[in-house]
């Protein structure tokens, strides 16, 4: 197989070709592994490899496996993000110089699963530290790439598994998303990424809710059928899962394709948490609107009320919060504290304001997010669907988000100084938030409330992607498959490739 045809196929086509014989799993890892090697110089999007043991794997499964013994995926190539898909004897390190050296004891839930649908796993993927910002630019693995333009950002948490896929290294790579991670990326790498609804995928074998539940894994993929047929490999409750997301009426690889119907969809332009919108997304959403219209949907301008101010700050207390206890599992885990050098001035301070808040700060910040889901309800009664940008801006380059300079120097001080205090008075790490929100002013929203959404990539601004974001009620895979089946009919994006990945092989 040539490089030109492996891009020619997604991860279903592929196993296709695997099970009538035409190529094996050894001749589609050597392509990944080979343009792994031609393209992450450029990208560095992948950070870890794993070439011994998925060598091993891909030599082992039978020359013409079956779907039904040997899952939907035999002898796919896969890529995994480096943070909570784990694999036994391989640090997961969460992008963090702290845990870059620690190997996992065990197979997570959603690692066991992924092999066990015949894809071969052989390398992580880069993310900021601890998967933190809507950026990818850590300290430790350094700044990832965008294949579309290199001087901008792919977006994060999940941006080295967005810019792997985008560039053709692999068809499907692993992501989570706890307030875009998933959908941030698709929309700056021009891919789908569909984040399920709350419990829908596992978190074990020992996680109970990732985040209070915001978190949930997926995967990031260029068709809407890939991301459709993994999920139905992830979705169901594992034991001891704190919470089950209601079952399918039928495998969501069968939604793709199958008539939506006539449905009701209100859209909005204007950011649910701050910052101003880039024309481009403005027109990107109205673009959608025209077509979904032409589809035969009703398609009105409407949104559910969202108090910003009050949920930006009650993300921001939870997610310090969490981070907080997520450190003194990792010391459980490494043996000892971090040295200075082994965590960022972010990541320390906003641990340092999560140590510091008193408990009912952070009770309040839960019941603050759980509201949002009671109050926002009654939209999803008279609508189908939201519609809305999935961000608000179209890829920027890189360092143009976060804190700056200055910013981060002070922060690493307070960090340094070791008073959660301090931090909170500083002001830096609200303001931080806010410039983080800027970018994101939807996509935490469905996180919030549990409910699934996904990034389309509809529209380009100058050469670059430009995702739409559609939000369903809890539990409603199923009508954004259909959706998402219909969209990429009406308007394909799957040739849509960078130059960059063509210029391989």
């Amino acid at each position: 197989m040539t490089h030109e045809e492996y891009l020619r196929h997604d991860a279903l086509a592929l196993a296709d070709l695997v099970r009538a014989g035409e190529v094996t799993p050894e001749e589609l890892l050597e392509l990944a592994l080979a343009r792994t090697a031609a393209l992450n110089p450029s990208l560095n999007a992948v950070v870890r490899l794993m070439e011994e043991e998925a060598r091993a794997r891909a030599r082992a499964m039978p020359r013409r496996p079956t779907e039904k013994g040997d899952g939907p995926f035999a002898g796919v190539p896969f890529l995994a993000k480096d943070l909570l898909m784990e694999f036994a004897g391989h640090p997961t390190s969460a992008g963090s110089r702290y845990l870059a050296d620690t190997p996992a004891p065990f197979d997570s839930e959603t690692a066991r699963r992924v092999q066990a649908a015949g894809f071969v796993p052989f390398g992580k993927t880069n993310l900021p530290e601890w998967g933190l910002t809507p950026f990818t630019e850590g300290e430790y693995w350094g700044t990832c790439a965008n294949p579309w333009d290199l001087e901008r950002t792919p977006g994060g948490s999940s941006g080295g598994s967005g810019a792997a896929v985008a560039a053709g290294i692999v068809p499907v790579a692993g992501g989570g998303d706890g307030g875009g991670s998933i959908r941030i990326p698709a929309s700056c790498c021009g891919l789908f990424g569909l984040k399920p609804t709350r419990g829908r995928t596992p978190t074990g074998p020992i996680q109970g809710q990732l985040w209070r539940g915001l978190v949930v894994e997926h995967v990031l993929t260029r068709s809407v059928r890939d991301s459709a047929a993994a999920l139905d490999v992830l979705r169901g409750p594992d034991p001891g899962a704190p919470v089950a997301a209601p079952p399918p009426e039928r495998p969501y690889l069968e939604e793709v394709g199958r008539d939506p119907g006539r449905l009701r969809i209100g859209f909005t332009t204007e950011p649910f948490l701050s910052g101003s919108v880039h024309p481009a997304c403005v027109a990107a959403v109205e673009d959608a609107a025209r077509l979904l219209e032409s589809m035969g949907h009703q398609v009105v301008e409407a949104r559910p009320p969202v108090d910003g101010p009050a949920v930006a700050r009650a993300f921001l207390t939870m997610v310090a919060s969490e981070l907080a206890a997520d450190l003194e599992e990792a010391r459980i885990r490494v043996g000892r504290p971090p040295r200075s050098d082994e965590l960022e001035g972010p990541t320390r301070a906003l641990a340092l304001l999560g140590a510091g808040l008193p408990a009912r700060a952070y009770a309040t910040a839960i019941r603050t997010l759980e509201r949002l889901g009671r109050s926002s309800a009654p939209f999803f009664l008279e609508h189908d669907l939201l519609l809305t940008p999935t961000l608000a801006t179209p890829p920027p380059p890189h360092g143009s988000l976060g804190p700056s300079a200055w910013e981060r120097r002070l922060m690493g001080l307070l960090g340094t100084l070791g008073s959660g205090r301090v931090v909170r008075l500083s002001g830096l790490l609200d303001q931080a938030a806010d410039d983080a929100f800027d970018f994101i002013p939807w996509t935490p929203i469905s996180n919030a409330t549990g409910q699934p959404a996904m990034s389309v990539p509809l529209s380009w601004h100058q050469g670059l992607p430009v995702g739409i974001h559609l939000v369903a009620r809890y539990g409603a895979e199923d009508v954004l498959f259909r959706l998402a089946g219909s969209l990429e009919e009406a308007r394909p994006w799957f040739h849509r490739l960078p130059e960059l990945a063509r210029a391989t092989g």
